[in-house]
């Protein structure tokens, strides 16, 4: 059975180039970066190597640049690092309703301890709402965290602006954004947005995971993640994990952000116009346009189960998701659909379609093909009377 994979915005396929280097270090150069013989040197030299690539793709300095063990470890270290270095300045932290769980679990918990926590709305297309953000800024407010693509509809946040707004409104508030989902598929400059600290990861773009990082603009204090040994400037202690960063900055160095758009555009193009025309009672949450990327197709069929669909797909070679990997076990209706104001009818149908360069207009084809035959099935059962 042809396998046909479409939840790349949970996981992708590591390339063949990125294992190679990694076995590399995990068999013949395996010694330890903090170690002072060659093999040590060695070591570090693959670490220092993928830092100054990654901080390239960036047009940051290499100083700049901090591994981790992926998105969630980065959100944790910069937003609780943040916080606990500015909470005599200000009590105020501010995100958007739409947040990978690591982001909104972390600033709920914040409310719990009685800081002041504002949450923002978005609109139906994903986008936060300018006014509120603006009325919610004040001297008080020492973080602001939102992500620069959504990982469940792949809306796209107006960085800039909201970087400009900031600087505007409030002296003492650091700007952070996810960017797991945006690294690899569009253009990232930290410096034009204002951002003090983003996240990145590199399983989101064909690279190993457990791995990861974090900018940190230059001469800005947080406290650290993990104390010990003073790896990564004393900020995030323990021994690096060499293999994967090595294979991070493999694929870090390879990719082509303006192809992959290109490749990406035709099949989401192609993805909607059939969808829209052959299954009836069908809405696409995430369209094709310039406020969202390309990659990533939320799409939703009335009267539904999307686990069911799921899973009839599945029988035929084919994975896709409902939502978010982070929490689509938790059987919950999406917090990012709700926000949006999708009806319920329509969220509980809904699959998240994600791209990768492997994919072809072929398997488009035979996907929704699928998709319409389970649909109709469903149907036959959610619509009697």
């Amino acid at each position: 059975m042809k396998i046909i994979y479409f939840d790349n915005s949970a996981t992708t396929k590591v390339d063949d180039s990125a294992i190679e280097i990694m076995n590399r270090y995990h068999r013949e150069s395996y010694g330890n970066p903090s170690s002072l013989h060659s093999m040590g040197v060695e070591a570090e030299k693959a670490v220092e190597n993928s830092r100054e690539i990654i901080a390239g793709r960036l047009g940051v300095n290499k100083n700049e640049i901090f591994f981790t063990s992926g998105g969630s470890e980065g959100n944790n270290f910069l937003i609780r690092g943040a916080v606990e270095k500015g909470r005599k300045k200000g009590n105020r932290i501010i995100t958007t309703k739409i947040e990978h769980p690591s982001v909104l679990e972390l600033f709920k918990n914040y409310q719990a301890m009685g800081m002041d926590v504002v949450f923002l709305d978005v609109d139906r297309k994903g986008q936060i709402i300018t006014d509120q953000l603006e009325e919610a800024l004040t001297q008080e407010t020492i973080l602001v965290s939102i992500m620069m693509v959504n990982n469940e509809v792949g809306s796209i946040q107006d960085m800039k602006a909201v970087g400009r707004l900031i600087r505007k409104k409030s002296r003492y508030a650091l700007y952070h954004s996810d960017c797991v989902q945006a690294f690899g598929k569009m253009d990232i400059n930290p410096t034009d947005s204002n951002l003090d600290m983003i996240t990145f990861s590199a399983h989101k773009m064909h690279g190993p995971k457990g791995v990861g990082g974090v900018y940190i603009k230059k001469g800005l204090s947080i406290n650290p993640l993990i104390k010990g040994g003073g790896q990564e400037k004393a900020l995030r202690s323990g021994t690096e994990n060499v293999p994967g960063i090595a294979g991070f900055g493999n694929v870090a160095e390879t990719f082509s952000v303006h192809e992959g758009l290109e490749h990406f555009n035709k099949l989401k193009k192609s993805f909607i116009k059939r969808a829209l025309k052959d299954i009836p009672d069908t809405i696409v949450n995430s369209p094709a346009g310039e406020n969202f990327i390309a990659n990533i197709i939320s799409i939703s069929f009335k009267d539904v189960k999307s686990e069911i669909l799921l899973h009839s797909l599945e029988k035929q070679g084919i994975f896709i998701s409902t939502g978010s990997a982070c929490s689509s076990k938790k059987n919950t209706a999406s917090h990012v659909l709700k926000a949006m104001g999708v009806e319920k009818e329509y969220i509980d149908g809904t699959l998240r379609v994600s791209f990768s360069k492997h994919n072809t207009l072929e398997e488009v084809d035979i996907c929704l093909s699928a998709i319409k035959s389970g649909a109709e099935k469903i149907r036959r059962f959610t619509r009697r009377k």
